[in-house]
């Protein structure tokens, strides 16, 4: 362990050149890299000289490659698997000031399939330019008559890329790539002012066959905590001393599955196997014992602190006198939010910077009609307090950046700033005015079942609150049609719809165009034909959006004696979704939910009924999803109902087998079809 603390402490002897790092000097499309290497400075490719140096493998701690390696054709314990990280190497110390990490990777490559693995991007938080890429090295190794070639990276081949507002990027693409090679690269990575360390992933999007992380501190008394994400054991999971006063930590994994992309997960941050760090306290130079974040309250009293926080909340708008006079001539609490939120929701529009705090000031946003999602936010609770409505701000995760871990105080955990008012015990307002499909009166879809970090000042005060929705989504299909001998079915169809439903037909229809739109709306059923379609209530936060469908359905499995007729129709549950025996992650639906489906169908004249299905009731054993199938044959026609009716939204995947069975059994059920024989 000494000589990785060497390794590292070597690197930490060049970090004060980190502000070296290139920058481009122009936003460049993400899939056309256009910067010209001759802005990669002189010092950058000193850092370069300087990082190849550190040569990990004489230290000890990447294995040396060999001709067994250069002959693996499959991943042992994922054999489909198209590519394999070999190994996956880091190295994090920090010095009370800076965090440093060394990442190592190496990947083989089995066939063409995984050649766009050489396509390398490493992305870092631009942030305060408090995040640097210090320097890269790597190199492919093929085998040609025998003998292993290895074919290092140009560095002027290095580009910087300005991703947006928060986010920048290294790219590189790996030299002479084929079936059979193997690349590896490592690069430095420093964070300024920080006591953050970044998670590391032993679980990745390729299969992983080694991968280790180490942890130095330089001194013992600094505080440590960790918050692990797995689902199989640690190799290694060890403490380790460090020259005098420090000590490291080791962990390392092996035979890491990929990781997979399954329905219904919440986001794909929340299940890979990780491990994330938080430094809670540590003695400075002085002696005396800092404490840095042992709690979310004491990470939002920092918050709270920092002037260029609080700063935008307090400033004038000018403007903005007509929107609060006609919120404060309404009678009610809950008038005065519809007012104001969908007053600032239409006037302003979202940039592309992701920062939960303002840039440029809410003054600037407001005259602009433009800004981040927390600048927009921001200008809500300004308006809010002005009408004297007690609104905070809410710091929060969205459903891709992952859950905020409420035991786990890492403020990177956050990345959206949103607005909570309590009404009382039972009611409460969650908003985000940045999207154009929010609703004033639901929590956001993409907070739903997770936490946040409510900030409140005038109370030097921070508690977490849990974003979830008791209230169940309803949406009811009526159908009335006939079944007719030319083997189709011509009708009208209505659907109704509430809340998170709503707002995604409403989403849908205003960014698709009617062919696309349609399809979706039909399934991509080719049978299904649309021959007009009427929209209500699609701007009215109150009311359910009522859809209006005529149509006509071919139906292509009759011949001249049968006609063959699925009643399933404009309710998007015509593909089972849970194909897959086995389940990696937890499944979130987002929200309870109560689908009802009727329909009305005239038997053709000259047909009867020869079978109909039967009458059923299914029910999960914790009777958290009921389905219910009534058909009934009465005066010429035929009538059928289903109900389902979701009373939980979040699933463990220890329950998977459950919702398994159900799914597999609900779908026969629901595509079983009616069938009528000519009399």
């Amino acid at each position: 362990m000494t000589n990785l603390f060497i390794v590292t402490a070597l690197l930490s002897l060049y970090l004060p050149i980190a502000r070296a790092q290139t920058k481009a000097s122009e936003k460049v499309d993400t899939t056309k890299i256009t910067e010209s290497a001759n802005n990669r400075t002189e010092k950058f490719r000193k850092n370069d000289s300087a990082f190849r140096k550190l040569n990990l493998i004489r230290y000890g701690y990447v294995d040396q490659i060999d001709s067994a390696d250069l002959a693996l054709k499959s991943c042992s314990f994922e054999p489909g698997a198209n590519a394999m990280i070999m190994q996956d190497l880091g190295f994090f110390i920090f010095n009370g000031n800076r965090i440093a990490l060394t990442h190592y990777r190496r990947i083989k490559i089995f066939n063409d399939n995984a050649k766009g693995e050489a396509n390398i991007k490493i992305e870092y938080n631009n942030r305060f330019g408090a995040e640097h890429i210090l320097a890269i090295v790597a190199q492919t190794i093929n085998v040609a008559n025998g003998k292993i070639i290895r074919t290092p990276l140009d560095s002027t081949l290095i580009y910087n890329q300005h991703t947006d507002k928060q986010k920048d990027a290294i790219l590189f693409t790996m030299p002479n790539v084929k079936a059979g090679s193997v690349i590896e690269y490592a690069y430095a990575w420093v964070r300024d002012a920080s006591w953050n360390l970044p998670d590391w992933d032993f679980q990745n999007k390729l299969p992983t066959k080694t991968s280790e992380v180490h942890v130095l501190l330089p001194n013992r008394f600094i505080d440590l905590t960790q918050l692990t994400y797995t689902t199989q054991p640690f190799k290694k999971d060890t403490i380790t001393s460090v020259l005098i006063n420090g000590y490291g930590h080791l962990w390392s994994m092996e035979n890491i599955p990929s990781a997979k992309d399954e329905p219904f997960m919440r986001s794909a941050n929340d299940e890979l196997q990780r491990i994330s760090f938080i430094i809670k306290s540590s003695i400075g130079f002085n002696g005396r014992i800092q404490n840095i974040a042992d709690s979310w309250n004491t990470v939002g009293k920092q918050i709270l602190s920092y002037k260029e926080f609080n700063k935008p909340f307090d400033q004038n708008l000018n403007d903005a006198d007509d929107l609060v006079t006609k919120a404060k001539a309404l009678k009610t609490e809950d008038e005065k939010v519809e007012c104001l939120f969908n007053g600032v929701k239409t006037a302003m529009s979202s940039n592309d910077d992701k920062n939960w705090m303002s840039k440029d000031g809410i003054k600037s946003a407001w005259k602009n009609k433009t800004g981040n999602p927390a600048e927009i936010n921001m200008v809500l609770c300004h308006l809010l307090k002005q009408c004297g409505i007690k609104a905070y701000p809410l710091l929060v995760s969205t459903r891709d950046n992952g859950l905020v871990y409420t035991n786990f105080a890492n403020i990177y955990q956050i990345n959206r700033l949103v607005i909570y008012i309590p009404v009382d015990s039972t009611r409460k307002y969650i908003l985000d005015a940045s999207s154009k499909y929010n609703y004033y009166n639901e929590i956001p879809f993409e907070l739903l079942n997770s936490a946040g970090l409510c900030l409140d000042k005038k109370k030097d005060s921070c508690y977490m609150v849990f974003m979830h929705n008791e209230n169940p989504v309803v949406k009811r299909i009526s159908i009335e049609a006939a079944i007719n001998t030319d083997a189709t079915v011509s009708g009208k169809a209505e659907l109704i719809c509430n809340s998170y439903e709503k707002a995604g037909f409403v989403e849908l229809h205003k960014t698709l165009d009617e062919k696309k739109y349609i399809a979706y709306l039909t399934n991509n059923d080719n049978n299904l034909k649309v021959t007009s379609l009427k929209f209500e209530n699609a701007e009215v936060d109150s009311l359910p959006l009522a859809q209006t469908v005529e149509f006509t359905l071919g139906l292509s499995a009759t011949d001249d004696n049968y006609i063959y007729f699925s009643p399933n129709l404009f309710t998007s549950l015509n593909r089972n979704p849970f194909l897959n025996e086995n389940r990696s992650s937890d499944i979130d639906f987002g929200f309870k939910n109560r689908l009802s489906i009727s329909g009305r169908y005239k038997i053709p004249d000259g047909y009867k009924t020869y079978i109909l299905p039967k009458n059923t009731t299914i029910v999960t054993p914790n009777k958290s999803i009921v389905f219910r199938r009534i058909v009934v044959e009465e005066s010429g026609y035929i009538t059928v109902y289903y109900n389902i009716n979701f009373t939980q939204s979040v699933y463990q995947k220890e329950d998977y087998a459950i919702l398994y069975a159900f799914y597999k059994k609900m779908y026969e059920m629901l595509n079983e079809q009616i069938v009528l024989k000519k009399s």
